[in-house]
Formats: C-alpha cells, sequence, structure tokens
C-alpha cells in the first residue's frame, strides 16, 4: 500500500515569494500589537499561516525579521512619497492619508519611540539616507523658488512628518481638539485641504523670485 503523501504547507515551497509576504504582513500586525519586546514570534507564524520553522528559515528570528519588516516599509513609504512628486500641497495632504491607512505602521513606529528612547533605531544609516534625499528635494525646491528659502530645512522637514503623522499617532488628542477621529472620512477630507493650503502658504509669492 502506497503511503499518501503528506499536504505541503499552502503557499510555503510553491510560492516562497508569497510565503514571504505573508510573514511580513503578520510580522507587521505582531510588531504594532506589541513593539519589538512585545511580539511573539509563535503568533507571528499563527498569523502567517505558517509554522515557526518555516519563519526562521526565511528570516532567522524576531530581531532579523524586525529589521527586514522596517527595510520593506520604510523603502515602501519612500516610493509613495516620490511618486507624490515635489509639490508640497500635493505630496503633504497623500502623506497624510497614506498615514490614515497604514495605522499599523504609524502604531509600530509609536513603539519604536517608546522603546528604544535615544538610542539607534533599526537600519538607521538607510533611514538617515532616505531622510537627507527628502532634504535635498526641499532645498532644490527652495533653490528653485518654490519654497520659502529662510524656512531651515531640517525644521520644516520635521514639521511635513509631523503634520502628517500627529492626528494618526496621537488619536486622543485628534479627538479632544476637533471632536473628531482620525478615520473620519469627512475629518480626513478637512484635514487634507487644510494641509494643502498650509503647503501653499509656504511658497513665495508670485514673482518674488
Amino acid at each position: 500500500m502506497v503511503k499518501k503523501a503528506k499536504s505541503r504547507e499552502p503557499g510555503v515551497t510553491r510560492d516562497p515569494a508569497r510565503t514571504q509576504e505573508r510573514i511580513l504582513a503578520a510580522a507587521l500586525a505582531e510588531f504594532a500589537d506589541g513593539g519589538l519586546a512585545g511580539a511573539r514570534v509563535d503568533r507571528i507564524a499563527r498569523r502567517a499561516g505558517v509554522n515557526k520553522r518555516m519563519l526562521y528559515h526565511y528570516f532567522g528570528g524576531k530581531q532579523e525579521l524586525f529589521r527586514r519588516l522596517v527595510s520593506h516599509k520604510v523603502t515602501e513609504r519612500s516610493k509613495q512619497k516620490e511618486a507624490h512628486g515635489d509639490d508640497l500641497a500635493t505630496s503633504l495632504p497623500l502623506n497624510f492619508l497614506h498615514n490614515c491607512h497604514d495605522i499599523e505602521w504609524v502604531r509600530l513606529l509609536a513603539w519604536e519611540s517608546l522603546q528604544t528612547a535615544n538610542e539607534q533605531v533599526v537600519n538607521e544609516s538607510d533611514r538617515r539616507a532616505t531622510t537627507l534625499r527628502g532634504q535635498k528635494r526641499l532645498r532644490q525646491q527652495q533653490a528653485k523658488g518654490r519654497l520659502k528659502a529662510e524656512l531651515p530645512v531640517e525644521c520644516l522637514h520635521l514639521a511635513m512628518v509631523s503634520l502628517a503623522l500627529f492626528p494618526v499617532a496621537m488619536p486622543q488628542i485628534t479627538r479632544l481638539i476637533t471632536g473628531r477621529t482620525f478615520s473620519d472620512p469627512q475629518f480626513q477630507r478637512e484635514y487634507a485641504e487644510f494641509l494643502k493650503k498650509l503647503a501653499g502658504a509656504l511658497c513665495p509669492p508670485a514673482g518674488s523670485k
């Protein structure tokens, strides 16, 4: 009698790329719930529908999985921002709306701030390089007369990130101030329009250069 072959774990051997995507998605949800310190490999494996052996095979363990996840998300978000173009009135509202639909990433960043304090963060050199590229684009906009030249680029960049991130990262403050949550579609529309107008105010008057 021929023994029946054991069924293979769905998506593991047939589609390694898809399996890794599932693991990364599960890891994002798990790290968003408790940060690096609170995450558990067995829960990530269950979320992804794989066994721990497969997770270790692809990612080596929790620390490496976290590093790979952060690298993946930073690259993804960087490409989104570059696709928005350099017009601040367009890119700033879109960055806010992306944060509204990427809540787990925002929560992961919040956990990271709590668990690392002023220490170096995961993939700091790569993330710093991404930051510097963004600041270079801002300086280029200033050189072309599309942004007020007297604004310090580092402060402007920090303000832009804060404006797009704060309502999602601090939903209780958003609700206390506005009476609505960031997930409210009307709030999203109104705040995005506000960001568009605010960005316009950072541009020099026509004919000033």
